[in-house]
């Protein structure tokens, strides 16, 4: 099944910048695409979305949402407030079943972390992933406190018998430190999964045009990119020991 889970280890790591990125290269290669967002929160009915958001960055796509709820909180607890039904894991994820069957490539961008709860019954994306026999794609931090983050989200996907396809570094830095250098080699680590590109900061404030252009160069060949970890290592002074990205 076309579908690819989009999670992150926190909020406001760039995981909606990501998706865009992930749809645009997928559409050079002439794949149709899909992105759903199951719980949208934190935005009114005429506010601009992370789906329209996608569809803005990346270009023409199918975008869906399954509930809009106000209040910037975790999906169960904004839908509570709301006095509104929230989003179950089996509406997640015949949702993007219908959609996979008419598109190439679904993605399904979570709110926050893989196990913020969407429903009184404690459903997270983590079900709905479970339910599609989906891999997922963990969108991280560049800088410190990334490896726990990552290290955490990873054991949950592996104690859920859930597949990981990589790690995508939401918000690369113009600038890295010597803890962002280090972490391209310890994310695939952390990850026990490969790295398989890095979005530098400041990529959704860019030009549609431009972001469509540029987004393959950020991503590895296994999300339809060319993004080469070994050389960005290189190029970014990760120094000796970066593995290469067959290994």
């Amino acid at each position: 099944m076309p579908v690819m889970i989009v999670t992150g280890t926190g909020t406001e790591i760039g995981k909606t910048v990501v998706t865009a990125a992930v749809a645009a290269a997928a559409l050079a290669r002439g794949r149709t695409v899909a992105v759903l967002k199951p719980a949208q929160t934190g935005i009114g009915q005429d506010g601009r979305g992370d789906a329209a958001e996608v569809v803005r960055l990346a270009g023409p796509l199918t975008a869906a949402e399954l509930a809009r709820f106000p209040e910037p909180l975790a999906p169960a607890t904004a839908a509570r407030r709301a006095g509104a039904a929230p989003v179950r894991p089996d509406e997640m994820a015949e949702a993007a079943e219908k959609l996979a069957a008419e598109h190439d490539l679904v993605l399904v961008e979570g709110a926050g972390g893989l196990l913020v709860r969407y429903d009184e019954r404690g459903g997270t994306l983590a079900d709905a992933a479970r339910l599609l026999g989906a891999p997922v794609l963990m969108v991280v931090p560049a800088g410190l406190g990334t490896l726990n983050m990552t290290a955490l989200t990873a054991e949950a996907l592996r104690t859920r018998s859930l597949t990981l396809a990589g790690v995508v570094i939401g918000s690369w830095p113009t600038v890295p430190g010597l803890a962002e250098r280090c972490n391209l080699a310890d994310l695939p680590e952390a990850a026990e999964a490969p790295l398989l590109g890095a979005v530098p900061e400041g990529a959704g404030s860019l030009d549609p045009v431009e972001f469509r252009a540029r987004a393959p160069r950020w991503l590895a060949p296994g999300l339809d990119g060319r993004w080469d970890a070994a050389r960005f290592a290189a190029e970014a002074g990760a120094g000796p020991g970066f593995p290469a990205e067959d290994s």
